[in-house]
This record gives structure tokens, C-alpha cells and sequence, in this order.
């Protein structure tokens, strides 16, 4: 039997990316998926890649910074699908800048997604998981938690997701739900790809130098951070409560 089997999960941001190649980690290892974007006709590309494995998934459309969609986008999967046992908070958005170039708009934007957002779905859901005693909810930081040049929202933004995930492992930790966070470093998505055609860099070359610097000498790839969140989805992580992962090749 697999490790998730018909555990019922959640996947923010997952239409493409990290949370794309999450949401079908996640089914192959036996969940049934709902999966949340923006954009619910780029998440209907995900659910088919699932369902074309055997899988079982639905896409929502949620904007995971309105409160009301969110609710609304969680109380469906819950009368879908009966409960809620996972949550991966993995919607985010990047608006790099400078300080002193950086708009009130696109600090705004970046913390209402990564932050507001991740609060909104994982207030939403723990209603369920305490009445089942039982929950999983990763979310999403990064390696720019730690700081990044041009990135002071989305630096602050992933920290201050860190010190909710801790908060939240000591209030829900009582209702066996455990809550714990990933940390990608480099990882080649569409959204790596944009940030470097952004500062005009060529995205290949810009791999191989992160490569060479890297203890591993290679690049993430949105399975490497799948992989272990799908651990933390499972009960092989039950004794696992309010850490931060960083997925990154040991890169300082």
C-alpha cells in the first residue's frame, strides 16, 4: 500500500513548478489531490497529468490572498472529498527589486501571497484536521529566508513563514498535526527562468555557475523538493514537528 494512501491533500500554487511536480508526487504516493491556482484551467493541466498515472485530483481556481475564496476553495475539497490530512502552502510570487526601487504595490503583493495566504489556507483547514486529530502542513519557504540581494520582500516574506511554521507545530502539535517547512535553494522553474531573463541574464549559463558553486555541483529540480515533502506529508515524518528543511545541495 502506498504511504499516503487516500489521504486527502491540498497543494497551493500547483499548476506548475515546485507545486506541480508536488501534487503528483503526493497522488502517486496514493493521495487524492486538490490542487489550487490562480489560474484553475493551468491547474486542470496538472490534475489530467495525475489522472492520466491512475491518480485521482480536482482544480480549483483560488486566489490564496482572498479570505473568501479560501474558504470557499476549502470547504469544496472538503465536501469532495469528505476531510482535509494535508496542506502544502507552495503559492508565491516574485517582484525582485531594490530597496530603494522596490514599489509599496509589489511588497504588498509578495506578502499577501507567501504570508497572508499561507495563514488564510492553514487557518481554513485546521478546523478539519482537529476534528480528525490529524494533519500534515508544510509550508514553503526558501534559502532567501536567510537574505537575498533585490529580494527584500521575498526574503521577509519566507522568514516570517518560518516563524509561523514553528508558532503553528506548538499550537496544533496537541491534535497530532504536525507542521513543518521546506526550504528550496535553486531550483529550475518557470519562475527562475523569469527572474533571469528580468536581469538579463542567459538562464543556461546562469545554472552552470550556480552548479559550480554548488558542494553538489548541480541545480535543483522541482522533484528534489517534492521528495521531501512528501516525507512530511507521511507518518514516516510523525515525530517531525516545527523544522525548516533546507533543500539545497549544502550550498552556504
Amino acid at each position: 500500500m502506498s504511504r499516503l494512501q487516500d489521504r486527502i491533500a491540498i497543494v497551493t500554487g500547483a499548476g506548475q513548478g515546485i507545486g506541480a511536480e508536488t501534487a503528483k508526487r503526493l497522488a502517486q504516493d496514493g493521495a487524492k489531490v486538490a490542487v489550487f491556482d490562480l489560474n484553475e484551467e493551468v491547474g486542470r493541466e496538472t490534475v489530467q497529468a495525475i489522472q492520466s498515472n491512475g491518480g485521482e485530483a480536482i482544480a480549483i481556481g483560488c486566489n490564496v490572498s482572498d479570505v473568501e475564496q479560501v474558504n470557499a476553495a476549502v470547504e469544496k475539497v472538503a465536501s469532495h472529498f469528505g476531510r482535509i490530512d494535508i496542506l502544502v502552502n507552495n503559492a508565491g510570487v516574485t517582484r525582485d527589486n531594490l530597496l530603494f526601487k522596490m514599489s509599496v504595490e509589489d511588497w504588498d503583493t509578495v506578502m499577501n501571497v507567501h504570508l497572508k495566504g499561507s495563514f488564510l489556507c492553514a487557518k481554513a483547514v485546521q478546523k478539519f484536521m482537529v476534528e480528525e486529530r490529524y494533519g500534515k502542513i508544510i509550508n514553503i519557504s526558501s534559502a532567501s529566508a536567510l537574505g537575498n540581494r533585490g529580494q527584500a520582500n521575498y526574503s521577509a516574506a519566507k522568514a516570517g513563514l518560518q516563524g509561523f511554521t514553528r508558532t503553528l507545530a506548538m499550537e496544533l502539535g496537541p491534535f497530532n498535526i504536525n507542521v513543518n517547512s521546506v526550504g528550496p535553494g535553486y531550483v529550475v522553474t518557470d519562475m527562475t527562468k523569469a527572474t533571469s531573463e528580468r536581469v538579463g541574464l542567459d538562464f543556461e549559463e546562469q545554472q552552470k555557475l550556480i552548479a559550480e558553486r554548488n558542494p553538489l555541483r548541480r541545480v535543483g529540480k522541482p522533484e528534489d523538493i517534492a521528495n521531501v515533502i512528501a516525507f512530511l506529508a507521511s507518518e514516516d515524518s510523525s515525530y517531525v514537528n516545527g523544522q525548516i528543511i533546507y533543500v539545497n545541495g549544502g550550498a552556504r
